[in-house]
């Protein structure tokens, strides 16, 4: 471990390093305190020496393929250095190979990192951030959180599932943090805990992880794509056999309070549209409960400036649309309109096409739920000049398509 460490702190010596603006600490220098010293106390032991050693390599390695600019100075021969170590290393400790030295290192090193984390993070007593986050740097709990999320990276199925009770509070402390990037880590850490245990394992931790990504909904609006990939996923992960889970309730609730607030906000609602698609399918009827909110959202968005929403809002209409047959629902025939009025739009669009086919297949899907409600809403525009090509399009679909209900 002394020539490996050598050898990392010579790179560590050669590399430029300058600290962000506005830092008080040197992260460069936290590494190379890591590093085994020959004036390092007999006490502290050797134990204290291989997990100060390994968090120095988990750190330069978890800077690959990261933009964080905590870490950005980290060059590629520190990273390929610090990845060679531990290979070695583990090799010179008789495993079978690095994902089981990280195995057996994880409950000496993630008390140390969750405590780290910990020490920088808001206390819910104080009122002010600044003041309660000065018993440590946050640059500090950064490092820990990217220490952090690629030692759980390490680690898959289903060796994972054994060490939920180690990992889990640890990725529960990175969510409570108030900084976005030690936030932002706990969040990808979680997504790949998610996919690597089964649901059984992580439903010992179900109502604590459900918490924590509800309260995170709101007060995580930079890292919003992160918070619904991580939401949905652990929503449908611990509750996919009880549709009338209040979880649901409480999660999408929370998800359609912060698009109300900010309903324009393309890179938002893309993100929401693109990944909510399980949670739908789980729910199935359920989701009647929720139509109003959707649907006020729905049909704002059906008329956005970029074709990808539209898209996105046409598919899900699909999904609800099969799932539900929007019973009893007073949206109907506004929906109907809707999509006729989305059609004459879609006139002026570079890619109509795309767009006209999906109107049509949902004009057809709805004619197979409602019927004579259906012709109901639909009379009105059969004269319309300005839709003669669509209803043309629309009875040849209809006709080549199966008479059978969704």
């Amino acid at each position: 471990m002394s020539r490996l460490s050598e050898s990392i702190g010579e790179t560590l010596s050669r590399t430029p390093y300058a600290p962000p603006e506005g830092a008080s600490v040197s992260i460069k220098s936290l590494l190379e305190s890591l590093l085994p010293s020959g004036d390092r106390e007999e006490q502290e032991g050797f134990r204290k020496e291989v997990r100060d050693f390994f968090l120095c390599c988990a750190a330069l390695a978890a800077a690959e393929g990261d933009e964080s600019p905590t870490l950005f100075w980290v060059t590629k021969d520190l990273i390929f250095a610090s990845k060679s170590a531990l290979r070695e290393l583990s090799r010179a400790a008789s495993f079978e190979s690095e994902q089981e030295m990280v195995i057996g290192l994880l409950p000496d090193v993630l008390p140390a990192v969750k405590g780290v984390i910990k020490e920088s993070c808001v206390d819910t007593e104080e009122e002010e951030v600044i003041a309660a986050s000065a018993k440590a740097p946050v640059a500090y709990a950064i490092v820990a959180a990217h220490q952090f999320r690629w030692l759980v990276s390490q680690v898959a199925y289903p060796d994972l599932g054994e060490l939920l009770w180690l990992v889990i509070p640890c990725a529960l402390t990175s969510l409570d943090h108030w900084s976005a990037e030690v936030k932002e880590q706990g969040m990808v850490s979680f997504i790949h805990i998610v996919k690597n245990v089964n649901s059984a394992e992580l439903s010992w931790y179900e109502e604590a992880v459900l918490d924590v990504c509800c309260r995170n909904i709101p007060a995580a609006d930079e890292l919003w794509d992160r918070v619904v990939e991580v939401s949905v996923l652990l929503l449908t992960s611990t509750q996919k056999t009880n549709p009338r889970s209040p979880w649901f309730e409480r999660m999408l609730n929370e998800m359609l309070g912060h698009l109300e607030r900010q309903p324009f906000k393309k890179e938002h609602r893309i993100a929401w549209l693109a990944q909510i698609e399980p949670v739908f399918d789980v729910m199935g009827l359920f989701i009647l409960a929720h139509f109003r909110r959707i649907f006020y959202l729905f049909f704002q968005w059906m008329h956005a400036d970029d074709e990808e929403t539209i898209l996105l809002v046409l598919e899900r209409l699909k999904t609800i649309v099969k799932l539900t047959w929007i019973r009893k629902s007073p949206y109907f025939e506004r929906l109907v309109d809707e999509l006729t009025l989305l059609y004459k739009e879609t006139a002026v669009r570079k890619n109509r096409e795309p767009l006209r086919i999906q109107i049509l297949q949902l004009l057809v899907l709805l004619q197979r739920c409602k019927g004579s409600q259906f012709e109901k809403a639909w009379e009105k525009h059969k004269n319309d000049p300005d839709l003669t090509m669509m209803i043309s399009s629309f009875n040849n679909l209809l006709n080549e398509t199966p008479q059978q209900v969704p």
